[in-house]
């Protein structure tokens, strides 16, 4: 892509009433476009961002057996009557249409997949089975705070399991613990495993935790046996002590980026959902919930990947692979950069071209470091008489000269 036909620009100036790190950071360098609180438009930049977190996810989903659909964002009032959540759920977006008709706007879909699934499976040999969508949730905040953290609109890969028993459901359930740390160790985040509250559904749910400063969330740690846990599940005045280990724990502030639960049979009661099994017995049927924010995961990693110039993108996860950067009216080097721009896109590899002739190279600099692409190249008439580009990673502090014939080499 040629920077110059890019219709958004970076900004200088820190957005006004947005105190959260990741949405500055996000905003100011033109990934998102705030409409209201909550809400964000993803721009070319940021949806492409967003889409690589989405099929990294959609991968680790397929591996585990998950079979990807699309459900409805608009639901009728009768299922979440059905299952006691239409007043049980405080966060409800709720809407009347014609016909003084009542809906909701989908907030998580329980109530929509449970109903779904139970059309076609009938038999012991239809399970397990498991469904994820990846869609926009609405959900009534209070305070929608935190950037992309908390918001009253946003991306989620929701994947619902389908299980003939509760054996059968704990061994998916370790699948997708194992599967999620596998979609977060490739966003570039190290996440911990923490137990929460279960509520009606059993023991314990899990979250899956980053540690950081300015994460809004408290988790108590144990380094020992691993065995964590989030703030409101410590009880008694031995909270800094290891209930498994007895090893003194660390109280860490973390930012949510998944949770999983056992919902076992609470949705499939509501429905009805039984299954026939080899002894042509009725039985209902066991369920699994796994969620994970995709835009949630975006703001995590600019809340944790980032210096003060700017976001640091792993790599895999950059809108673009590299930042080719012509510095200079030179028509020689123009030419020459215009080359590289064809030969590197010629090899496979997504190049943001900052072709703008209006702008000086000062201000390319600090655009590159804060749209935060993996590599920087930059093209002048000083590179030019050397034969060579000067080749930078942003997360390093040093630029080196590369000879052209060997530039190829630098990114394969």
């Amino acid at each position: 892509m040629l920077q110059s036909k890019l219709f958004t620009k970076t900004s200088k100036q820190l957005p006004k009433d947005e105190p959260s790190l990741n949405a500055q950071l996000l905003l100011r360098a033109g990934y998102v476009d705030k409409l209201m609180a909550g809400v964000y438009s993803y721009l070319p930049l940021g949806l492409r961002v967003l889409n690589k977190i989405k099929n990294i996810i959609r991968e680790e989903m397929d591996k585990i057996d998950g079979q990807e659909i699309l459900m409805p964002a608009l639901t009728p009032k009768e299922i979440w009557l059905q299952t006691g959540r239409w007043e049980g759920f405080d966060a409800l977006f709720k809407l009347v249409g014609k016909e003084e008709r009542e809906y909701a706007l989908g907030a998580t879909h329980e109530e929509v997949v449970t109903p779904l699934v139970q059309r076609f499976v009938t038999s012991y040999k239809d399970l397990p089975c498991a469904v994820y969508q990846i869609q926009d949730k609405f959900r009534n905040e209070a305070r929608a705070k935190s950037g992309l953290m908390r918001g009253r609109e946003f991306s989620m890969k929701d994947l619902y399991s389908f299980h003939k028993d509760e054996a059968d459901l704990d061994e998916y359930y370790e699948k997708a613990k194992k599967a999620y740390f596998a979609v977060f160790a490739r966003c570039g985040l190290d996440t911990l495993l923490v137990e929460a509250s279960g509520g009606v559904f059993s023991k314990f749910s899990h979250e899956y935790q980053v540690l950081t400063k300015s994460g809004e969330d408290e988790v108590f740690v144990c380094y020992k046996c691993e065995r964590h846990q989030n703030k409101e599940l410590v009880e008694g005045k031995e909270e800094l002590k290891c209930p498994y280990c007895g090893s003194k724990r660390e109280i860490k502030t973390a930012i949510e980026v998944g949770n999983i639960f056992k919902l076992k049979t609470r949705f499939t009661d509501s429905f009805g959902f039984d299954y026939t099994d080899e002894k042509g017995e009725k039985k209902r049927v066991q369920m699994g919930c796994y969620g994970i924010g995709p835009s949630r995961v975006m703001g995590a990693i600019a809340e944790i990947h980032h210096d003060e110039n700017g976001i640091i993108w792993p790599k895999g996860l950059a809108p673009f692979d590299i930042h080719l950067l012509l510095v200079g009216n030179d028509d020689s080097a123009a030419r020459q950069a215009e080359e590289w721009y064809a030969r590197l896109s010629a090899h496979g590899f997504d190049v943001l071209f900052d072709d703008r002739t209006d702008v000086t190279a000062g201000a390319k600099f600090a655009d590159a470091d804060l749209i935060g692409i993996p590599y920087r190249v930059v093209i002048s008439p000083k590179t030019r008489a050397q034969d060579s580009a000067e080749v930078k990673m942003r997360s390093e502090k040093e630029a080196r000269l590369v000879p052209f014939k060997e530039l190829l080499e630098v990114f394969k």
